[in-house]
C-alpha cells in the first residue's frame, strides 16, 4: 500500500468522518481525536492487510472503538457508550446513509460557521474540520505561525463547548441567513489564495483549490440554493485564469494581456453548470450577480470584445442594494473601457467615497493607469507612490514598481 492511499482517503473521508462522530459523541475535540487515530491505526493496518472494501466504514468503525475506549476513562461521555456499540455492531445502519451523511457534513459546516465565532475562528476551523488541514497548513496558508494558528483552534473549540454551539443544521429563514454566513467564509478563504493580502506570491492556489473543494462540496449539499451555486460558479469561473494571471517570475499579468488559450475550460465548463442551475434556484443573490461578471469575461474571444456595457450593468444591478465602494471601483474600471479613460477617472474618484479606498492599492493603481492613458504623467506617477505604499504584497508591489519606472521613463 502506497502513502498516496492514505493520503487519498484522507481528502475523501475526513470531513464526512468528522462530522459523523461529532453527531455520535457531541463533541468537536473528541471526534477530531478519535479520527486521527483512525487514521495513524489505517497507516498501520492497511500496510499490513491491504485497503478495506469500504475505506470511509472502517475508519468509522476504528474511531468509534477508539471513542469507547477514551469514554471509559472520562465518564463524561457516558451516555454515548450504548449508542456507539449499537452502531458497532451495524456498521451498514441506514442512519449512515448518504442522507445522514450529507445532514452530518452540513451540521458540521454549519458548527464552524457559526456567528458566536469570529470570522478568524470560523475559518480557521472551516479549513481544520471541513478542508482536512493540518494546523500548520492553515497557518501558513494565513501567514500565521502554527504555535499561533494552533492557540487560535484551541481557543474556538473552547468556545463551542462553552457556549453550546449546536451543530445542527438550522431551519427556514435562520437556514437562509447562516447560508450567506457559510458562503461568505468559503469565500474569503478563496480571495485570499486569489490575491494574496500580503506575502511574497501574488497567489496561493492551495487555499484556492480548498475553497473551490468546499464550495462544490457545499452545492452538492444544498444543491436548491442559488447563492451557493452562485458562489461555487464564481470561483470557478475566476480561477479558470489562474495559470495566465502571472508570468515566469510570478508577477501580475492584466486580462488585456492575459493568454486566454491557458484558461483552464473544465473549470470554465462546470462554472457555467452551476451558474445556468442557480438560475432556477431560490435564495438567488449577490454571487450569483458576481458569477455573471465571470461569465462575460470568460465567453469573450478577446479583451476588446467584451461586453463592457452588460458588466456595467451588471455592477449597477449589486450597487442598487447598496453602496459598495470596491464594487464602485470595479464598475468604474468597466466604464473606463465602455466610455474612455476621461468619463473613467471621473467615476474612480467618485467610488472613493470618504476616502473609504485611501488605503486600498488597487484604487490608487486604478487611477495611476489611467491619469497614464490621459498623459498626465505627474499624476500618475504620485498615484503609483500612494499604490506601491499601501501595497502589502511582494509580487504585486515589485510590478507596481516596474510599471512607475516605465512611467518615469516615459517622462
Amino acid at each position: 500500500m502506497s502513502v498516496n492511499a492514505i493520503d487519498v482517503a484522507f481528502r475523501a473521508e475526513w470531513s464526512q468522518l468528522v462530522a459523523t462522530l461529532v453527531r455520535d459523541l457531541g463533541d468537536l475535540a473528541l471526534a477530531e481525536d478519535v479520527a486521527q487515530e483512525a487514521f495513524v491505526a489505517a497507516s498501520q493496518r492497511w500496510h499490513q492487510d491491504g485497503i478495506p472494501r469500504r475505506p470511509g466504514a472502517w475508519l468509522l468503525t476504528t474511531a468509534r472503538r477508539k471513542a469507547i475506549d477514551k469514554i471509559r476513562r472520562d465518564r463524561r461521555f457516558e451516555d454515548r457508550l450504548p449508542i456507539l456499540a449499537a452502531q458497532l455492531d451495524d456498521v451498514d445502519d441506514p442512519a449512515d446513509g448518504p442522507r445522514q451523511l450529507a445532514d452530518d457534513q452540513l451540521a458540521l459546516i454549519f458548527g464552524c460557521c457559526h456567528p458566536a465565532l469570529d470570522v478568524d475562528a470560523q475559518v480557521a476551523l472551516t479549513l481544520r474540520y471541513i478542508g482536512g488541514l493540518s494546523t500548520a497548513q492553515i497557518g501558513r496558508a494565513f501567514l500565521v505561525p502554527e504555535p499561533t494558528m494552533a492557540k487560535r483552534l484551541v481557543r474556538a473549540k473552547r468556545k463551542i463547548r462553552s457556549a453550546g454551539i449546536p451543530f445542527a443544521v438550522p431551519e427556514g429563514q435562520v437556514l437562509d441567513e447562516r447560508i450567506e454566513a457559510v458562503c461568505g467564509v468559503i469565500y474569503a478563504i478563496f480571495t485570499e489564495g486569489h490575491a494574496s493580502t500580503d506575502g511574497v506570491a501574488l497567489m496561493r492556489g492551495g487555499l484556492c483549490d480548498e475553497a473551490l473543494w468546499l464550495a462544490e462540496t457545499l452545492a452538492s449539499l444544498v444543491p436548491d440554493n442559488g447563492d451557493v451555486r452562485g458562489l461555487t460558479a464564481l470561483c470557478l469561473l475566476t480561477d479558470s485564469r489562474r495559470a495566465a494571471r502571472t508570468d515566469e517570475a510570478g508577477q501580475p499579468v492584466l486580462l488585456a494581456d492575459q493568454d486566454r488559450s491557458l484558461w483552464d475550460r473544465d473549470k470554465m465548463d462546470r462554472g457555467f453548470r452551476h451558474l445556468f442551475a442557480s438560475q432556477t434556484a431560490t435564495a438567488r443573490g449577490a454571487y450569483q450577480l458576481r458569477a455573471s461578471l465571470a461569465a462575460v469575461h470568460a465567453t469573450a474571444p478577446t479583451y476588446e470584445e467584451t461586453e463592457w456595457a452588460a458588466i456595467v450593468r451588471i455592477y449597477d444591478t449589486i450597487l442598487a442594494s447598496g453602496p459598495n465602494p470596491i464594487v464602485a471601483l470595479n464598475r468604474a474600471a468597466a466604464v473606463v473601457e465602455r466610455d474612455g479613460p476621461e468619463a473613467g477617472l471621473s467615476e474612480i474618484d467618485r467610488s472613493n467615497v470618504d476616502g473609504a479606498l485611501d488605503h486600498y492599492h488597487y484604487f490608487h493603481s486604478a487611477r495611476a493607469e489611467v491619469l497614464s492613458r490621459l498623459e498626465r504623467l505627474d499624476a500618475a506617477h504620485a498615484a503609483y507612490d500612494k499604490a506601491i505604499e499601501t501595497c502589502d504584497n511582494d509580487a504585486e508591489r515589485t510590478w507596481l514598481q516596474e510599471r512607475q519606472a516605465l512611467l518615469s521613463d516615459a517622462r
